[in-house]
C-alpha cells in the first residue's frame, strides 16, 4: 500500500480485456513507428524527414507521426512545436532550440540526429545514466521519452508528460521531483517509474502498454487537477449552434495561423499587434488565452456562455486542438462532448464574463452544479479541494502529522493554511481573490470560521523551548505585586490537546511554521514517542508537572520546512519517522507568463537548474519571487524590484562570498569588477535575463 491507495487490490479487481483494444492499437502505432523508421535508418535519416514543417522525402514525417499518428501509443500533442527542437515555422524559417540555436539548420541536425543515435545506443546498453550527458535532447523531453517507449517497450513506460509521471511515482510511493528545475529530465523520472511499478509483485507479468492503461483508467491525473474555463463562442454566441451539433468548440483570430506554430506568449502577442495594430502592446492577456485554449487536455471543463449571465452548456474535452483550414472562420477548435442540462442564467451576472475567455473557479463552478441539480438532478458535491491540498489532506490522515518541505518561494506556508482551509470546510477558499482568501483565513485563525475544524498556528525559532510548546515554569507577577513568581504555564500543544479532548468529533490542526528553525528534540521532548497513530491515547506523566497527559486522536500537527536553511536529511530520526513528508517544489506554470522579453518560467527553470547543479536541490528558487497578488509579475519594475530585492540578495547569500560561484549562476549580470550584480534599468534587466537564461526564445521576432 502507497499513500492510503492499495495498488495491489486495485491491480486484482483490473480486467485486461476492458484495454485490449486500447493495448492492440498502441502496440499496432509502436509498430507503425519501427516499421517506417528503423533504427538502422537513423544515422541517415535526412532533416526533411525529421521535421515539422518540412516536405518528407517518403511518407510522413517523424515529428509528425510521432505527435499526430500514434495518439494510441501516449500523446504529446498540446503545446508548440518547439517541442520538437528543430522545425520549420510557417513563416519559412527555421526554428532551434537550445544548444543548437545560431547553428544553420542542416548541421543543426546533424548535431541532434547524433544524440538521438547516442540516446538509443545507451538504452540498448541499459546506460540510462549516458541520456543526461545529451544536452540538446534536454529541450525535447517529452518527444524523446515517447521515442525511447517506443523503440525500447523493455525499459520505458508509454507516458510522456511531467505533471503524469510525478503523480504517478508519488502513488507508488516514490520521493516526488520537479521536472525541467532539478536533477532528473523526464526520461530519468519515468526510468524511475517504470522500477516503482515492476518492483510491485502485482504488475510484474504486465505489459507497459497494459500498467499504463490500468494507472490512467484508475487513477487519471487529469481529473484531479482539471481545467475549468468560460468560452464563448463566437459575438453573442453566433458559432454556438454549429458548436453544439458537431462537438466542439471555435475561437477566432484567424489571421495568427495555427496556434502550435507559436513558441511562447510573448511570439503570439507580436503576431496579435501585428495584425491589430489597433491595440499596439494590448494583446499579451490575450495571448496566454489562445495558448492555454490550444493546450485544453481530454478531461478539462468548457462552461459555454452568451454575455455576462447566461451559461448555454457544460463541456468535457475530449481531444486535443485541431487548427482546421477547411472552416471559413472561427479555424481554432477543440472537441468538446457537451451537456445542455446545465444551461441556466446566473444571478447575480458574472462581470469578467464579457471577453471571450475566463477561468471559472470551484466556488462559481459549485453554483453551477448546484443549480443543474435544483432542477430536480442529485444535490451538487461540495467543491473538491486542489489536487496538492489533497495530497496533504491524504498524507495527514495516514500519519497524524506533516511536513511540507522544499525551498524557499514554494508556497509551503500558504499550502498548509490552505489545507486548514480545506479542514474547516473551506476547501474553495483557496481559490478566492488575494484579499478575500486573507479575510478566511485571518478568520479561521480567530475561530470565527472554525466549523469542521480548529486551526492554531505556532512559528519555531532557536530561543523556543519545551516550556512554550508543551508545559513549563514561566516568570510571572506575583499576586501581592511585589514581584516575579515561577508559575507553571501551559504550552500550545497541551492547550490544543485539552480542547481535543472535550470535542472528540472535530479535527483540531496545529500548524507550525518554520519546524526547522527549532531545537525539535528539545522541544517535542518525550512526547515525540505519542505522536505516533498507534500510540495516540496512551497516557504519560509528564515530567515537570507529574500530571497524567496523552496525545488525542483527532490532533493533527502540519509543519513547514524550509530547506535552503537546513537539509531534511539531517532531521532528528525519532522526528523524521513519525512525520509524513510533502515535497513542494518551485512551480513553473505559476508563472507561465512573461516580463518584455523574458519568458518567466524559462528563467526560473533555468535559473534552479544551475542551481542545482553549483548548489544543491534544497537552495532553489520558488515561484513565489515571480510572483504578486498570487499571480505572475508582467512589469518590467515588478521584476526589477523582484531581482534585486529578493533574489540577488538570496542567491549572495547561498553562495557565501565566492565570486565565482556566483558568476556559475548569474554569468554576465554580474559587475567584474565588484562581483555585485549589475545595476541596470527595468527594460534593460529584462532583456538582459532574456539573453542569459533564454536565447533560444529570441529569434527577432519582437523587434
Amino acid at each position: 500500500m502507497a499513500n492510503g491507495i492499495d495498488l495491489s487490490r486495485a491491480a486484482a479487481e483490473f480486467d485486461p480485456a476492458d484495454a485490449r483494444e486500447r493495448v492492440e492499437r498502441a502496440r499496432d502505432d509502436r509498430q507503425r513507428v519501427t516499421d517506417e523508421f528503423p533504427l538502422d535508418r537513423w544515422p541517415t535519416l535526412a532533416l526533411e524527414s525529421y521535421a515539422l514543417g518540412a516536405a518528407p522525402q517518403e511518407g510522413t514525417g517523424f515529428c509528425r507521426l510521432m505527435e499526430f499518428g500514434t495518439e494510441a501509443l501516449g500523446s504529446i500533442r498540446g503545446g508548440s512545436a518547439a517541442k520538437h527542437i528543430i522545425y520549420l515555422h510557417n513563416d519559412g524559417r527555421w526554428r532551434l532550440s537550445g544548444p543548437l540555436v545560431g547553428m544553420e539548420a542542416h548541421s543543426a541536425w546533424e548535431r541532434l540526429r547524433t544524440e538521438f543515435v547516442a540516446a538509443f545506443e545507451a538504452a540498448e546498453a541499459e546506460d540510462f545514466d549516458a541520456l543526461d550527458d545529451l544536452g540538446a535532447l534536454r529541450f525535447g523531453q517529452a518527444l524523446v521519452t515517447k521515442t525511447l517507449a517506443a523503440y525500447f517497450p523493455q525499459h520505458f513506460l508509454p507516458v510522456y508528460s511531467a505533471a503524469h509521471i510525478r503523480h504517478f511515482i508519488e502513488l507508488f510511493g516514490g520521493a516526488t521531483y520537479q521536472a525541467y528545475a532539478g536533477s532528473e529530465w523526464a526520461w530519468g523520472a519515468n526510468r524511475r517509474l517504470y522500477d516503482l511499478v515492476y518492483r510491485n509483485k502485482a504488475f510484474r507479468e504486465w505489459d507497459p502498454d497494459t500498467v499504463i492503461r490500468f494507472l490512467y483508467q484508475n487513477y487519471d491525473p487529469r481529473q484531479s487537477g482539471r481545467a475549468v474555463y468560460k468560452i464563448a463562442p463566437g459575438r453573442q454566441a453566433e458559432m454556438w449552434p454549429e458548436c453544439r451539433d458537431n462537438g466542439f468548440i471555435c475561437v477566432g483570430w484567424d489571421e495568427v495561423g495555427d496556434l502550435e506554430s507559436y513558441e511562447n506568449d510573448a511570439e503570439l502577442k507580436t503576431a496579435l499587434d501585428t495584425h491589430r495594430p489597433e491595440r499596439p502592446g494590448g494583446h499579451r492577456a490575450l495571448a496566454r488565452n489562445l495558448l492555454a485554449f490550444r493546450d485544453l487536455h481530454p478531461g478539462d471543463v468548457i462552461v459555454a456562455n452568451r454575455g455576462k449571465s447566461e451559461i448555454l452548456a457544460l463541456g468535457t474535452v475530449s481531444g486535443a486542438y485541431v487548427h482546421d483550414t477547411a472552416r471559413e472562420r472561427y479555424r481554432n477548435t477543440v472537441p468538446v462532448d457537451w451537456d445542455e442540462s446545465y444551461a441556466q442564467t446566473l444571478e447575480p451576472p458574472e462581470a469578467g464574463w464579457r471577453q471571450t475567455f475566463a477561468k471559472v473557479k470551484p466556488l462559481l463552478m459549485h453554483r453551477i452544479e448546484a443549480n443543474r441539480a435544483g432542477r430536480g438532478g442529485t444535490p451538487a458535491e461540495e467543491p473538491a479541494p486542489a489536487p496538492q491540498v489533497r495530497r496533504i489532506l491524504d498524507v495527514l490522515d495516514a500519519k497524524g502529522q506533516a511536513i511540507l518541505y522544499g525551498p524557499p518561494g514554494t508556497g509551503k506556508t500558504r499550502a498548509a493554511l490552505s489545507a486548514a482551509l480545506a479542514c474547516a470546510g473551506r476547501p474553495e477558499a483557496a481559490d478566492y481573490a488575494a484579499e478575500d482568501r486573507r479575510r478566511a483565513i485571518a478568520d479561521l485563525l480567530d475561530g470565527a470560521a472554525s466549523g469542521k475544524a480548529s486551526v492554531r498556528m505556532v512559528t519555531f525559532h532557536p530561543s523556543y523551548g519545551y516550556e512554550d510548546f508543551v508545559e513549563g515554569y514561566k516568570p510571572a507577577p506575583a499576586a501581592d505585586g511585589s514581584g516575579l513568581n515561577l508559575q507553571l504555564t501551559d504550552g500550545i500543544f497541551l492547550d490544543v490537546c485539552r480542547e481535543a479532548d472535550d470535542s472528540p468529533d472535530r479535527r483540531f490542526l496545529l500548524i507550525i511554521d518554520e519546524l526547522n528553525r527549532g531545537d525539535l528534540p528539545r522541544i517535542f521532548g518525550e512526547l515525540v514517542t505519542f505522536l505516533e497513530k498507534d500510540k495516540r491515547g496512551v497516557p504519560v506523566t509528564l515530567p515537570v508537572s507529574k500530571r497524567p497527559f496523552r496525545i488525542p486522536p483527532n490532533v493533527v500537527l502540519l509543519a513547514t520546512m524550509n530547506t535552503a536553511d537546513r537539509s531534511v536529511g539531517h532531521m532528528d530520526a525519532a522526528i523524521r519517522r513519525r512525520f509524513g513528508f510533502v515535497e513542494l517544489g518551485p512551480d513553473l506554470d505559476a508563472v507561465a507568463g512573461t516580463v518584455g522579453p523574458l519568458p518567466l518560467a524559462t528563467f526560473l527553470g533555468e535559473l534552479n537548474l544551475r542551481i542545482t547543479r553549483h548548489l544543491d536541490a534544497d537552495h532553489q528558487l520558488g515561484h513565489a519571487y515571480l510572483m504578486r497578488d498570487d499571480e505572475p509579475l508582467y512589469r518590467e519594475e515588478d521584476l526589477a524590484s523582484a531581482f534585486y530585492t529578493d533574489i540577488a540578495p538570496l542567491l549572495v547569500d547561498h553562495c557565501l562570498g565566492r565570486a565565482e560561484l556566483l558568476h556559475s549562476l548569474l554569468g554576465p549580470l554580474l559587475d567584474p569588477d565588484t562581483g555585485a550584480p549589475n545595476q541596470m534599468a527595468a527594460g534593460d534587466l529584462a532583456r538582459a535575463l532574456a539573453a542569459e537564461f533564454a536565447p533560444e526564445g529570441d529569434d527577432g521576432d519582437s523587434d
